[in-house]
């Protein structure tokens, strides 16, 4: 596969259909397998299998990626590695490789690009999720290969708020800094909050942002230990986030920032007309703005949470 151990798979991505027709035998824990994530085949490791909700369900971990994709999935998204089954990877991998081939005019590359886990580094905030690009190091999300690149939602951060990016990387990665949890006002509770502020300016409970915030709330809660946390934050959030709670209620505003960098590609695989895609642009952008205007009350100006902790063998690539 040739990857990195900071490589991730493409996120967001739904359940391929080819993987219904596939050999859906029982798989156990330890056994090696092919998996689907995107349009493509992975090879993967089954580390867990539970019964949820009346389903098996299997924990699996991208062999030469990075763990923060490890991620439970259903029987349809595995195949048994079988010859067969290897062939439909090989070409699932070249049809990709072509296709981006015949539109770039670049060499046909199949090797993804590597990311730096969630790190958003400077350069990426200057165009925070506004380059039509493929690119990983602040999304960790490949494009939509369906979908053209001129498709991706731009959503233009306000300068306060790249530096706030740009300040929360430092505290975590640089200085060894957490964010202290619980945080208070939560995400829920912002998120409440600016509910509040629009009926009052609206005069109204728009329906419709009520529902954009749920969603939000949502992607929040399913990316946040998948996509949205730097390493040196693992452990913490293993020990802050027990017995189901979600996290919107743990988490603060800074790990809610993140998710807007992450948004564009992961609304990419969401089928919307152009012109909702546009109204939920200008909403989305409305919540950022008031992110800034109540910076200093949502945002923490330093993090005392304690130095991070050490990066421990759960981290380390098979």
């Amino acid at each position: 596969m040739g990857s990195t151990k900071d490589d991730s798979p493409a996120d967001g991505a739904e359940t391929n259909s080819q993987a219904l027709a596939s050999d859906q035998g029982i798989f156990s824990e330890g056994e090696k397998v092919l998996a689907y994530h995107g349009p493509r085949i992975y090879e993967a490791k089954v580390q867990k299998v539970e019964f949820l909700k009346k389903e098996r369900k299997y924990f699996v971990h991208y062999l030469g990626w990075n763990k923060n994709w490890d991620e439970w999935v259903s029987v349809d998204r595995l195949l048994k590695v079988t010859d067969e089954n290897v062939r439909k990877q090989q070409t699932l991998a070249k049809n990709q490789g072509a296709d981006k081939n015949s539109k770039s005019g670049r060499s046909t590359q199949i090797k993804p690009k590597s990311s730096n886990d969630t790190k958003v580094d400077k350069d990426d905030l200057r165009n925070s999720g506004g380059r039509g690009k493929k690119r990983k190091g602040d999304s960790g999300v490949e494009e939509k290969d369906t979908g053209s690149t001129e498709k991706l939602m731009k959503i233009q951060f306000p300068s306060t708020l790249k530096k706030q990016l740009v300040d929360d990387w430092e505290f975590v990665t640089q200085l060894g800094k957490l964010v202290k949890l619980p945080r208070n006002p939560n995400v829920d509770d912002i998120l409440k909050k600016y509910l509040d502020y629009r009926s009052k300016k609206d005069g109204m409970i728009a329906e419709s942002i009520g529902e954009i915030l749920k969603g939000i709330r949502g992607y929040f809660d399913k990316a946040l230990p998948a996509m949205l946390l730097y390493k040196k934050e693992r452990q913490q959030y293993h020990e802050a986030v027990t017995d189901n709670i979600s996290p919107s209620t743990v988490y603060g505003a800074e790990h809610l920032l993140r998710l807007f960098v992450k948004l564009p590609e992961l609304l990419a695989y969401v089928n919307m007309e152009e012109e909702a895609l546009t109204q939920l642009q200008q909403k989305l952008l409305d919540f950022l703005k008031y992110l800034q205007k109540n910076q200093s009350a949502f945002f923490l100006s330093t993090y005392n949470g304690g130095k991070s902790f050490e990066e421990t063998d759960e981290e380390q690539e098979d």
